[in-house]
């Protein structure tokens, strides 16, 4: 199985949404880690610069037409291009990832994208609000008894979550990675959520 975890950007990805994900598969608490289990490569539309919300432009790896068939799991990262024609050419993508048994991971509007084509509908899952599942999706969701109110959703592979939820959504993906040890794991996101004060504060 390859190393790869591919994280899709679209045009106005938003940027926030990947930073825990990515820093905790590439380093630990005191480094970048000499030989990770898994290696963070970008897919994009085309080879040109990607652009976030906040303006960063990003290098991808891969484009859509070609980026490997096999990787460890399927990133898809929020912002505005998954209201965009685009979004489009991912459908066949993440069916066949689904379908294989791939991990897959779709915060914010990627998880409203899940939603309007049918990938949501036999899954236990959660995104920006049942509401706005249910007008991206259409006719296209057929599961709103699955939505779940919670920050982040892990079922059958596959991880969703709310546009707030950066941190959830990494925890539950470097679980079903099998990052590092779940101890380890719940450390990382203590650590995150509550702050080094918080956890340090008899400290001197």
């Amino acid at each position: 199985m390859s190393k790869e975890i591919l994280y899709i950007l679209l045009p106005d990805f938003a940027e926030h949404e990947m930073v825990y994900l990515a820093q905790a598969i590439s380093s630990d608490e005191y480094a970048l880690k000499s030989n990770p289990k898994y290696i963070n490569k970008i897919v994009a539309p085309t080879m040109e610069p990607v652009k976030s919300i906040g303006g960063f432009r990003l290098l991808p790896d891969y484009s859509l037409d070609n980026m490997p068939e096999d990787y460890a799991a399927l990133v898809l990262i929020g912002g505005f291009g998954w209201l965009t024609p685009a979004a489009d050419k991912l459908i066949p993508v993440v069916a066949k990832a689904i379908s294989s048994g791939k991990i897959v991971g779709a915060i914010c509007n990627a998880a409203s994208f899940l939603a309007k084509n049918g990938f949501l509908n036999n899954i236990s899952h959660t995104g920006n609000g049942l509401e706005q599942l249910k007008q991206w999706g259409g006719v296209g969701y057929a599961n709103s008894q699955g939505y779940k109110n919670l920050q982040a959703v892990t079922d059958n592979n596959i991880v969703t979550a709310n546009g707030s939820a950066s941190l959830e959504f990494a925890k539950e993906l470097l679980l079903l990675l099998d990052n590092d040890t779940p101890q380890r794991i719940e450390m990382f996101y203590q650590f995150n959520k509550q702050g080094f004060c918080a956890l340090f504060s008899g400290d001197k």
